[in-house]
């Protein structure tokens, strides 16, 4: 294989050699080449930004507030959105934490009735480089109808292609001397080899964008999407990209975010951990942002939660572009019949109904079997294929209602919840996984963020159990550790002295970040760069690899 002048490419993972030299061809190489020579640069401008943003908060105390600057953007009332295509219009129910390298669930959600996946490079996913290549390859065979018994494009859910973000990096390709940005990375494969067979089809290309902060970043994925319809002769405007809005300051940008891709908007996205998360990484030092326990206090119907869903639906409608809510994380339970089953289905719908009549045109689900009864949840309470007539001019949203803090204290179910779920992720990762199952729902990096990032404020704060006074402490979250382990071998099926060291080793790493003295701003960032997650992935797709030989 001939590679660029200026690139550097690791060698395929065991077993994918098929899949590696169909991806990585002279042509794409260089697609990508010019791709990140064009964009490096502004990369690093937007994650230095991010950098000199919170170092200005945490010195002058501010807040975040609606920018001055910006004002004519927000109070033009003429510009638009451009509508977004027919395959967009109706997107009631998508499946979410659809992480690509997994085949079977892959196929098994094609099939299914969802009017979308969220193809899912990101939260779900763990990116090892045979993940990365496995994922982008079925891909690939989805759009180019080389799965068998798999309908062609425009008769599967439409593929809602969500990269990494911003803070992560491919570690196995370098151009120029420099690792290469991990989104550029993703979008740069699925562009060059799906992007014109997506749009022909009229079934894309589409994309969601992650942990996006600013309108400057905004800006640059814009510029992206320009350079690349040009270098693939595809029309301007093809390509249409949801942003999810995971941030607290991109809360305030919102309007200036659907700006800069007025072109290429196919709305706005919100969630609730990510974005929870987001104010103990930027204000989590701070006493007035202590955040209480999740699994008890903090949810959509909170004051700060869900003014920010009403601000992004009222401003997504009022400018014609479509507002999408989170995914919906429980498993249902398998009999139908059972109690369980319908507490479930009624909470799942429940919470779902306070989405749709907030105004919002979609929302995710992990379990496809809450896919039907979602659908005909929005069929009984809309009339249409979205909501975007309902522009909630009843809405008025203030910097004080988005950052009002829910009032509540801290469980010791809800430490020990949060310490689980982030052992179990730092786990699946170590075992190039990256979502799990837990306690009757889905895991993801989402959660992982606001569990670990709960325990280091906790801590940091010296907050008290309302259970028993006791306060948050080192000492507290290392004895609390060591309890959860016997639940955790149990869930985790640990049955071989290599598994359980692996959980062990999870522990311990889960630890170190929630004590350390200063707070990593991603998780999953931190451990990309980790020797301990790097060994694992090498001893992980040996594995893989034997196993497929098998």
């Amino acid at each position: 294989m001939s590679v660029p002048v200026g690139v550097e490419l690791s060698p395929s993972p065991q077993g994918l050699e098929e899949e590696y030299g169909t991806l990585f061809t002279p042509a794409s190489l260089l697609f990508l080449h010019q791709l990140v020579t064009e964009f490096d640069n502004e990369v690093d401008q937007v994650l230095q930004l991010r950098v000199s943003r919170k170092a200005h908060l945490d010195a002058s105390g501010d807040l975040p507030a609606f920018s001055r600057a910006t004002s004519h953007i927000r109070d033009d009332p003429s510009w638009t959105v451009l509508p977004v295509p027919p395959r967009l219009q109706r997107r009631h129910v998508d499946v979410g934490d659809m992480a690509p390298c997994d085949t079977e669930r892959l196929l098994h959600a094609l099939r299914s009735p969802a009017q979308g996946l969220q193809i899912d490079f990101d939260d779900g996913n763990c990116p090892t480089f045979y993940n990365q290549i496995k994922g982008i390859s079925n891909v690939c065979k989805v759009v180019h109808n080389q799965f068998p018994d798999i309908p062609a494009l425009p008769q599967v859910p439409v593929l809602m292609l969500r990269p990494r973000a911003w803070n992560m990096v491919e570690h196995n390709m370098l151009v120029n001397g420099r690792e290469v940005p991990g989104p550029l990375f993703d979008f740069g494969l699925l562009m060059f080899h799906c992007g014109k067979a997506l749009y022909n089809s009229e079934s894309g290309p589409f994309f969601y964008l992650s942990k996006v902060e600013s309108f400057m970043e905004a800006r640059l994925w814009n510029n992206i999407f320009l350079w690349a319809q040009h270098q693939l002769q595809l029309p301007r405007g093809s390509i249409k990209a949801t942003v999810l809005i995971e941030n607290v300051l991109a809360t305030f940008e919102m309007e200036e975010i659907l700006y800069e891709l007025r072109e290429h908007s196919a709305g706005l996205n919100c969630g609730i951990w990510d974005y929870s998360a987001s104010f103990v990484n930027k204000f989590g030092h701070r006493g007035d942002f202590l955040l209480p326990d999740r699994s008890k206090y903090v949810n959509m119907e909170k004051r700060f939660l869900r003014s920010y869903m009403d601000l992004l639906v009222q401003t997504c409608h009022r400018r014609g572009a479509l507002a999408t809510g989170g995914m919906a994380a429980p498993l249902l339970p398998p009999a139908r019949d059972s109690p369980a089953h319908r507490t479930v289905l009624a909470n799942v719908t429940r919470l779902k109904l306070l989405e749709i009549q907030a105004g919002v045109d979609g929302f995710m689900v992990y379990d496809l079997r809450l896919i039907e009864p979602m659908q005909k949840l929005f069929q009984q309470h809309t009339g249409g294929e979205n909501q975007l007539h309902r522009v909630r001019e009843d809405v008025t949203v203030t910097p004080e209602d988005l950052l009002c803090m829910p009032a509540g204290g801290v469980t010791l179910h809800g430490l020990q919840y949060n310490i689980g779920v982030g052992i179990l992720f730092i786990h699946a990762w170590l075992s190039g996984k990256g979502h799990f199952f837990y306690r009757g729902q889905v895991e993801d990096s989402a959660t992982a963020e606001i569990s670990r990032s709960q325990v280091w404020q906790w801590i940091l704060h010296q907050a008290r159990l309302e259970d028993s006074q006791r306060v948050v402490s080192r000492s507290l979250v290392v004895q609390l550790t060591q309890e959860v382990m016997k639940e955790l071998t149990e869930v985790t099926a640990c049955q071989t002295v290599r598994a359980a060291e692996r959980l062990q080793t999870a522990a311990e790493m889960f630890l170190e970040v929630v004590l350390k003295r200063d707070f990593p701003e991603f998780l999953t960032s931190y451990l990309n760069l980790d020797h301990t997650f790097l060994s694992s992935q090498r001893e992980e797709e040996a594995s893989v690899a034997l196993l497929s030989k098998l």
